[in-house]
């Protein structure tokens, strides 16, 4: 049976003035700010190409859930990070009920993440590494503390990932689709992520939100440029290296 989202349900745009020529309402996936979009599933992925605006949502989602726009969970309010856009101030979120916990991951501010939690450790004298595996994120790779961030301090809640795959080889992209069940089967999880890889995208009976130029369109898993061209180039790879390689 499908299960229904525990936490975020809809967002939907406020009758507020915007300039539609400005970032991030500019992005022609973003249709100027009028974002209406229902979370049906547990998992919602955000494709599209860079620059099409999966980022921009996702932060938005966040931080109007809660979260710090650095990333981290909702406790690591001091952390400061001045470029986010205005778009989740022209949001309105309609939740299932209040989500108290969770994370939000951006991948080029994992390291800032991991800082911090070792500076808040040193000016405090608390253990604030127990909950990510009692090892310090910065003395494992960046792919062995993304797993011990998922497998220790992922338990329920709201989760927003971007691009988790930047840390993660071919095989621990399979280790953490068997997480990602393990966190929905629960009830008390739901997935937010923006990725390329073919392979996170594949999870079952998640929903895979298309960012195009006419708006943000649901597509099944064999629709997706991740799928096909993967597909088409792991089946006849050559005729990618003619074609590409006979223009130079």
């Amino acid at each position: 049976m499908e299960k229904s989202v525990p936490y975020l349900r809809d967002i939907r745009p406020k009758e507020k003035e915007r300039d539609i020529h400005q970032f991030p309402f500019n992005i022609p996936a973003l249709k100027g700010g009028d974002i209406q979009l229902s979370f049906r599933s547990p998992v919602t992925f955000f494709v599209g190409e860079n620059g099409s605006g999966k980022s921009t949502l996702l932060e938005a989602i966040a931080i109007g859930s809660g979260f710090n726009p650095g990333g981290g969970s909702k406790n690591t309010q001091n952390q400061q990070r001045k470029s986010e856009s205005e778009l989740h101030d022209h949001l309105i979120f309609s939740w299932k009920q209040k989500v108290f916990d969770g994370f939000f991951l951006r991948a080029e501010s994992f390291f800032n993440f991991a800082s911090f939690l070792e500076e808040w450790e040193r000016e405090t004298g608390r253990d604030f590494h127990g909950p990510y595996g009692g090892k310090s994120l910065h003395e494992q790779s960046h792919g062995e503390s993304f797993m011990a961030l998922m497998k220790n301090r992922f338990k329920k809640g709201l989760f927003m990932l971007d691009e988790p795959e930047a840390a993660l080889s071919p095989t621990r992209q399979l280790t953490f689709l068997f997480l990602l069940h393990q966190l929905i089967v629960s009830g008390e999880s739901q997935f937010i992520i923006a990725t390329h890889s073919p392979i996170i995208l594949s999870y079952p009976g998640a929903t895979i939100l298309h960012f195009t130029k006419e708006g943000l369109r649901e597509v099944a898993y064999e629709e997706t440029e991740n799928f096909t061209v993967t597909r088409d180039f792991l089946q006849g790879r050559e005729a990618f290296f003619r074609h590409l390689f006979e223009k130079s």
